[in-house]
C-alpha cells in the first residue's frame, strides 16, 4: 500500500512551506495540503512559493483541497452557497493551475454547509452544478473530484458513505460528469457512525482515496478503537488500489512509529 502525509496536519512544528521536504526526509514519496492560502485566489507569488516548496523536496502533490472558507469558524466549503458561486468557480480555476504545474491527482471538495433561510433543494441543486464544473475543468488534467464525508460540523449535510455517493450518481445524472469520486475518510465514518466495513463493501468501487486516523482523539492508528488495519485490508480484498493518506495529529517523537519500516 502506497501512503500520503497531509502536510495540513502534520510535521505542524515547522512553516507550511518546509513540510514537503520533512515528508521526503521521512521516507515518504507524495504529500497532500488542505488549501494552502489564505484567499480562494492566491497571488502568483503565494503560488509559486509554494509550487517550488513541493518540487524542491522532490515529492508527488498527490491531493489537495479547494478553498473551504473560514475553517476555523465552522465553515466547510463554498460549492453550495449561492453567494459564493463566482468565488468558487475562480478557486476551482486557480487549483487546476496549481494542479496542472504539480501533476495533482485529485481535488478535494468540500460540499458547504446548510445556510439558514434557505431550501436546502436549491442548494443541493447549486452543488450539483459546481461540482460538475469542477469536474470538467479537473478532468482537464487527469484529475478527479472527491466528495467526503465530514464529522463534527452539525451543519454540513454529508455524513455517511452513502451519502457522498447520492451526490456522485447527482452529478453523473444531471450533468453526465463522471469525473467523481468519493473521499473515505475512515475517521470521519466512524465518528458519524457509518458501518465502515459495509461501506467498504458497498461503495469500494466509488471511492477515489481514502484518509486514516484513529477515534476517539483524530491520533495516529494504534491510539484509539478503531481497526485501521482491518479496514485497510478490507479496502484491499475489495478491490481498492488507491494510496492511503495519513490525516492525523501527533505529537509523538516518530508520528509514524506505528507503521512497517518500509514506508
Amino acid at each position: 500500500m502506497d501512503w500520503v502525509v497531509n502536510c495540513s496536519i502534520l510535521f505542524t512544528d515547522l512553516d507550511l512551506l518546509d513540510r514537503p521536504a520533512a515528508a521526503a526526509r521521512a521516507g515518504f514519496d507524495a504529500v497532500e495540503f488542505w488549501w494552502p492560502f489564505s484567499s480562494a485566489t492566491p497571488s502568483d507569488r503565494d503560488v509559486d512559493r509554494f509550487a517550488g516548496a513541493v518540487e524542491q523536496a522532490g515529492v508527488r502533490l498527490w491531493a489537495m483541497n479547494f478553498y473551504g472558507g473560514d475553517l476555523i469558524t465552522g465553515e466547510r466549503g463554498l460549492a453550495s452557497d449561492p453567494t459564493r458561486t463566482a468565488e468558487f468557480r475562480d478557486n476551482a480555476d486557480a487549483a487546476i493551475a496549481i494542479g496542472r504545474r504539480l501533476g495533482i491527482r485529485m481535488f478535494n471538495v468540500l460540499y458547504g454547509n446548510r445556510l439558514p433561510g434557505l431550501d436546502p433543494r436549491e442548494q443541493d441543486e447549486l452543488a450539483a452544478e459546481n461540482l460538475a464544473y469542477a469536474g470538467r475543468a479537473a478532468s482537464q488534467i487527469g484529475a478527479v473530484i472527491l466528495i467526503e464525508p465530514l464529522s463534527a460540523v452539525p451543519t454540513y449535510p454529508l455524513r455517511s458513505a452513502a451519502e457522498g455517493v447520492a451526490v456522485l450518481d447527482r452529478v453523473r445524472a444531471e450533468h453526465q460528469v463522471t469525473d467523481l469520486r468519493l473521499l473515505a475518510d475512515l475517521y470521519h465514518l466512524a465518528v458519524n457512525g457509518d458501518d465502515v466495513p459495509t461501506a467498504i463493501a458497498k461503495y469500494a468501487d466509488r471511492i477515489g482515496h481514502v484518509q486514516i486516523a484513529d477515534h476517539p482523539g483524530r491520533g495516529m492508528p494504534g491510539t484509539g478503537n478503531v481497526d485501521l488495519v482491518g479496514q485497510l485490508d478490507l479496502l484491499v480484498a475489495h478491490g481498492y488500489r488507491g494510496r492511503v493518506a495519513l490525516e492525523y495529529s501527533s505529537t509523538a517523537a516518530d508520528p509514524f512509529a506505528w507503521m512497517p519500516p518500509r514506508r
